[in-house]
């Protein structure tokens, strides 16, 4: 991976900062995005003490917002004349519904939105850097995932924030089934992948009651080990369009396997953030 830029979201923590970690070790410069300056720095610290001489960079952008994200996807490209590989990683849960203020319910807006636009608009940077590879990490909840075109935020009736989560989780999973139908042949790559029930924050501060039990989940550095396989592995260089779990390829759900549905989705994501 000497040579090769990485763009890891969600990276001051959990499995984004193991799968830059992961990356590091194997020669890459890898740029942390994320939202918090101070856990970036902590995070870059840790991961060049662990690999001295690592190329570890930071933009500092809030995915909840879609400026921000116009924003960082503009520095990335002011700052690094390649970009090899993105890893849409950063995610949120919420029980109840929350708005950001771009006016998106925020598990809807983080989950999906950000990484549709922040791979869109480095879409260019990517195919110019080719051969590129974009991975997204989803989750098996993708399963419970439903579409209800009609209310995809949940703006009416009862707001189940694990439902909703389950939905951007499938929404990950169609995105990547579009890009890769729109980027055959360009030299870049898109896949999504299921880390396991990995101990991160996320997991345990959005079910408190599961810290009991967090010896029996992987951990971080195991839950990036596919990331960081699809990412950079020969393996996975001519593979797209796939969902993986513990580096290989399985079936993702039939709603995930619905090509009309991937279209709509995209086409609603554009209009949403502002791309159509």
């Amino acid at each position: 991976m000497r040579g090769r830029v990485c763009v890891v979201t969600g990276a001051s923590g959990g499995i984004g900062r193991a799968a830059a970690a992961g990356l590091a070790r194997q020669g890459a410069t890898v740029v942390l995005l994320v939202r918090s300056r101070e856990r970036g720095q902590a995070a870059r610290d840790e991961i060049v003490r662990a690999t001295p001489g690592a190329d570890v960079q930071l933009v500092l952008a809030d995915l909840s917002s879609m400026a921000e994200v116009r924003r960082a996807a503009r520095e990335i490209e002011s700052r690094f004349p390649r970009v090899h590989v993105l890893v849409n990683n950063a995610a949120s849960f919420s029980w109840r519904r929350r708005k950001t203020p771009d006016g998106f319910e925020v598990q809807w807006a983080v989950n999906h939105l950000a990484p549709f636009l922040l791979t869109s608009r480095l879409l260019p940077r990517l195919t110019g850097s080719a051969p590129a590879r974009v991975v997204t990490v989803s989750s098996n909840s993708h399963f419970r995932g439903r579409m209800a075109w009609d209310d995809l935020q949940m703006e009416r009736g009862l707001y189940r924030g694990l439902a909703m989560y389950s939905r951007t989780k499938l929404a990950n999973v169609l995105f990547t089934r579009e890009l890769a139908r729109r980027t055959r042949g360009t030299g870049v790559v898109a896949n999504a992948m299921h880390p396991g029930v990995v101990a991160t924050d996320l997991l345990l501060n959005g079910f408190p009651p599961l810290k009991l039990l967090r010896r029996r989940f992987r951990t971080p550095e195991e839950g990036a080990r596919t990331a960081v396989w699809l990412a950079s592995s020969p393996e996975a260089a001519e593979m797209t369009g796939e969902y993986c779990i513990d580096e290989r390829p399985v079936t993702p759900s039939p709603a995930a396997r619905d090509d009309e549905a991937a279209r709509r989705l995209w086409k609603v994501s554009a209009e949403m953030t502002g791309l159509a």
